[in-house]
């Protein structure tokens, strides 16, 4: 992509509200605008291309869990949300309106009415089950404080699983390969996260765990003891003492990346979703759900990723693997380099100074720079986002050369 004919604005200052590292960095270097309302953000071409790796990452873990893609509607009928009792108590509170039939609906903040009304359709026989279905799709959530930029908003995409079972034990099988499928994801994200008990909320289960990244400016306040893995939501547990190790706990912050809850036969039961067992007797069905908000996510890498300059993003998720910076007419390198690797090909008429402050803002992971001085001697500059280090390569080696 040529950076001159792209949209593709820097910003030398962030906007006076933006506190978050990860708000002020993303909007600055013009991965996504904030200017249609409070908490809702619009992704511009570089940061949904992030998405869109993020998108790509997950989807392969969840096809790798058997998982079957769907996309469900945003629009929901009150009628679903009555049956669970869940109308009038989510929280935050569903964002509500009434068409020109003069009926409800809702704007989905979350997707178990909408599948388990699917489920009692289809599922008949206990040779139905398992199934997992999941979607990436937009969920709204009528907050009253949207702050942080991605991290707390009122419109932003989910990845949400769902997994139905004829008994608990499987359902229970499922969950701990769930679990060890978002340690994979965060760790492909270049996040390190901590598995914590935590509170089912408003969407319930028994057992619940969220994926917590351990950061200063994290909303949620945690209980974590340092000899065990042992760790607990403030929300559900106020101990001083690990009951694993009878250690102290300490305080932590954290942001939640993921969230998963076995929610047993809560759905099934306020929905009548059964199955017919071996025995030709009808059972209540097993119910998970597992969610992950991208958006928050890809907000989180960059509190973890950057330094003073700008973004440090990971490759696997990195709009582009390099940032080719032209000091002169390099397009027959960027020619070169396009047929292997995704290029931003900074073409603009613009200083070196600008050109360097901007790469080292958005953050891709290799920058080269093409210039008369590295010309002069049949070679390009390479230098890595995280590293001081500049090398010389010669231009017929370059393709040969480089494992981004």
């Amino acid at each position: 992509m040529k950076q001159s004919k792209a949209l593709i604005k820097t910003l030398k200052q962030a906007p006076k509200q933006a506190e978050a590292i990860s708000h002020k960095f993303l909007i600055r270097a013009g991965f996504i605008d904030t200017a249609v309302a409070a908490g809702i953000y619009s992704y511009l071409p570089l940061g949904w291309r992030v998405m869109q790796k993020i998108a790509d990452l997950i989807r392969s873990e969840m096809n790798a869990l058997s998982g079957q893609e769907v996309f469900l509607p945003c629009l929901q009928p009150k009628n679903l949300w009555q049956e669970t009792k869940r109308w009038d108590t989510m929280d935050p509170p569903l964002f509500k309106l009434k068409d020109r039939h003069k009926k409800y609906l809702a704007l989905g903040s979350t997707h178990e009415e909408v599948l388990t009304d699917i489920v009692r359709r289809f599922v008949e026989s206990y040779k139905d089950l398992p199934l997992y279905i999941y979607q990436i799709q937009n969920k709204f959530r009528n907050e009253m404080r949207a702050v942080g930029g991605l991290l707390r908003v009122r419109e932003f995409i989910m990845k949400d699983l769902y997994s139905f079972h004829a008994e608990k034990s499987d359902l229970e099988k499922y969950y701990d390969k769930v679990l060890k499928a978002y340690e994979k994801i965060f760790a492909q994200c270049g996040l390190k996260t901590k598995i914590v008990q935590a509170s089912g909320g408003t969407i319930g289960g028994s057992i619940t765990h969220e994926f917590q990244m351990i950061c200063t400016t994290g909303e949620d306040r945690l209980l974590i003891c340092i000899k065990c893995n042992f760790a607990v939501n403030q929300e559900i547990s106020q101990a001083k003492t690990c009951p694993n190790c009878n250690s102290l706990l300490e305080q932590a912050r954290g942001i939640e990346n993921g969230h998963i809850f076995q929610l047993g036969t809560k759905y099934a039961k306020a929905m009548k979703a059964h199955y017919t067992d071996k025995n030709g007797k009808k059972q209540l069905i097993q119910m998970g759900c597992y969610g992950i908000g991208l958006g928050r996510l890809m907000a989180t890498i960059v509190e973890t990723h950057h330094d003073s300059k700008g973004i440090i993003w990971p490759k696997n998720i990195a709009p582009f693997d390099i940032h080719l910076i032209a000091l002169v007419n390099a397009d027959k390198i960027y020619q070169e380099l396009s047929e292997k690797f995704e290029v931003l090909y900074d073409d603009r008429d613009e200083s070196p100074g600008i050109k360097f402050n901007d790469a080292d803002l958005i953050g891709i992971p290799l920058r080269i720079v093409v210039s008369e001085k590295t010309l002069a001697k049949n070679s390009v500059e390479i230098k890595k986002r995280r590293e001081d280090k500049v090398e010389l390569v010669k231009i017929k080696n370059l393709l040969n050369s480089l494992y981004v």
